[in-house]
């Protein structure tokens, strides 16, 4: 535990359901706000409907298949953060962001992501988990278009397997980290809407899937409601970083802003395509 940190206030944002390119805008909304300086650093938990699959900022739309993804009814939308594709269904969703003054978030990227990594930790033990803090390096070279194939350096598992795929994005004064935790539901789905050069490959992918994570239903044995994860994440964010969460709702600003950057950024077909993203020389 932090014991060091100055106890605070954030606020708290618990987030009906909503689709793709609405969560993105509202954590970007926000994320442009304490950039400013006119809101308080904010832990958001949150869920998708419809099921949505996201990329990260520089992953080539290629690694997806178009038609399988809208035969299974799921929305697809660009993170602003980096990483690999997520299938966002059955899970929980944060996200944390701050001014990069604020003492559990300053310094470099790493500094900022193991100091929240410790309250994730503390959430999922709460959930009662066995969990492991990863520090092993990845010896995988080739290309991989899932998440939560393979767990980087200081990222959480159970069992050897990853549980919680996390991904940031900074600005010149503030930082947005989110990512996701799987409650329930079957890992492999995702591979149902990603291209393989062939079906044997796309099965050898799926098995690779399952090896390598899993989800708080499939370790427990039990299911654990989105309420009961919202809760522990509350309680662990409190007691590791010395938070007081106060609920609040966003405020007229930042639902404008969303509302702009859903329609012409993170529902724009360009965006979503990745149009922004420089090719290889």
């Amino acid at each position: 535990m932090e014991n060091d940190l100055p106890r605070t206030t954030w606020r708290l944002i618990l987030s009906g359901p909503q689709p793709g390119k609405m969560n993105m805008a509202l954590d970007a909304a926000i994320l442009e706000a304490v950039e400013r300086g006119t809101s308080l650093p904010t832990l958001r938990l949150y869920n998708w409907s419809p099921p949505c699959l996201s990329l990260g900022y520089s992953q080539p739309f290629s690694d997806i298949d178009p038609n399988r993804l809208r035969a299974y009814g799921w929305d697809v939308v660009r993170r602003p953060t980096g990483g690999r594709a997520i299938l966002h269904a059955d899970e929980l969703t944060y996200s944390v962001i701050g001014p990069k003054t604020d003492p559990r978030l300053r310094g470099g990227l790493m500094d900022s992501y193991r100091r929240i990594s410790r309250a994730l930790f503390q959430a999922l033990r709460y959930l009662g988990l066995p969990v492991e803090v990863h520090t092993g390096k990845n010896p995988l070279a080739r290309h991989q278009p899932v998440c939560f194939e393979n767990p980087s350096d200081y990222e959480i598992t159970v069992n050897g397997k990853k549980i919680i795929g996390s991904a940031q994005a900074r600005r010149k004064k503030s930082i947005l980290q989110h990512g996701s935790l799987p409650l329930t539901g079957d890992l492999t789905r995702i591979i149902k809407a990603l291209a393989y050069p062939s079906e044997e490959e796309r099965s050898r992918a799926g098995e690779i899937l399952l090896e390598k994570a899993d989800t708080v239903s499939g370790i427990l044995g039990q299911e654990v409601s989105w309420d009961t994860a919202a809760r522990a994440f509350q309680e662990a964010f409190s007691d590791v970083l010395q938070l007081d969460l106060s609920e609040g709702p966003f405020t007229p600003e930042e639902i404008e802003s969303a509302r702009n950057l859903a329609e012409n950024q993170f529902g724009a077909p360009d965006w979503t395509r990745g149009a922004h993203i420089k090719p290889n020389r």
